[in-house]
């Protein structure tokens, strides 16, 4: 079993609220995940003094494989000049020098592409054809039982009850090929509220029976929530094995200082679970175990 704990939209900067932060912090270590994802947006407004705090704060979280990817808004959005020559300088410096990697850790291999575009599409993102062949190349060969997950800060998928949002151009042309490379799992942020799902939810696909877990986390320390997520922060748990993948959503109260579950999710992986008799068994326990 692998434990992830998935965060994003940290929006280091006057968003940033220091007790959610530390609250987290606590949280993190209780948590002992196996790995950290933070799914873009770690600044407001990528100043060196916005990105050093987000370092800072990354090197305090658990000493775990740490995922990350640039957000818009670890672009400079204002600073023009310094967005056209060179508008990765202070993540590079302080977040990662690469924007795409791969990260292995037992049991799952993790893409994390760079969905950005500082000069066409600073909101809505772009995914490439050589990004999705470096996907390719990352999971190809792996045992069938290792988790395949891509992680990018813009969606590529919209959340299924809230349609005035627009997904990354060409975004169905890179869930397809996903599909196809067997990935259970995208995980994401920017929009700063959370939704869990599948990616049959929303595109049918090429291929109409194995969908894709999409999963969503808002912004974990900043209040620039939105929808139902308004002014709120939230974070995800991702507990995966071999057949399942189950998704926990988390939310922050300040009557209780803390993150909270408030809901569950629970799929079987590429789509469905085994259709043998011991795998229908293993279904049907899980399916117990999830609702008493």
């Amino acid at each position: 079993m692998i434990t992830l704990l998935h965060i994003s939209d940290l929006h280091f900067g006057p968003p940033y609220h220091d007790h959610v932060g530390e609250s987290l912090q606590i949280f993190a270590h209780q948590l002992a995940p196996h790995a950290i994802v933070a799914s873009g947006d770690f600044t407001q407004r990528a100043t060196p003094e916005q990105f050093a705090a987000a370092r800072a704060y990354l090197d305090r979280l658990p000493t775990v494989p740490k995922v990350v990817t640039p957000g818009n808004h670890d672009i400079p959005l204002y600073r023009a000049l310094e967005r056209v020559r060179d508008p990765y300088r202070h993540y590079r410096e302080h977040i990662l020098p690469e924007l795409d990697t791969v990260t292995r850790i037992p049991g799952a291999t993790i893409v994390a592409l760079n969905s950005t575009a500082p000069m066409r599409a600073t909101v809505n993102g772009r995914i490439h054809r050589w990004q999705i062949e470096l996907a390719r190349k990352a999971f190809a060969g792996l045992p069938e039982e290792e988790a395949r997950i891509v992680v990018a800060h813009h969606h590529f998928a919209p959340p299924p009850d809230w349609d005035r949002v627009e997904v990354m151009p060409k975004a169905k042309r890179a869930l397809d090929a996903f599909t196809s490379f067997k990935v259970d799992m995208i995980m994401g942020g920017h929009l700063h509220r959370a939704y869990v799902g599948n990616s049959l939810d929303v595109y049918s696909g090429a291929d109409r029976e194995h969908g894709i877990v999409i999963v969503q986390s808002g912004t974990s320390t900043s209040r620039r929530g939105r929808a139902r997520e308004r002014e709120k922060n939230s974070l995800n748990v991702l507990r995966v094995d071999e057949r399942t993948i189950r998704v926990t959503h988390y939310m922050y109260f300040d009557d209780v200082k803390d993150f909270v579950p408030t809901s569950r999710h629970m799929f079987f992986r590429r789509g469905r679970p085994a259709l043998d008799a011991q795998g229908q068994a293993e279904a049907e326990a899980i399916f117990r175990e999830d609702v008493t």
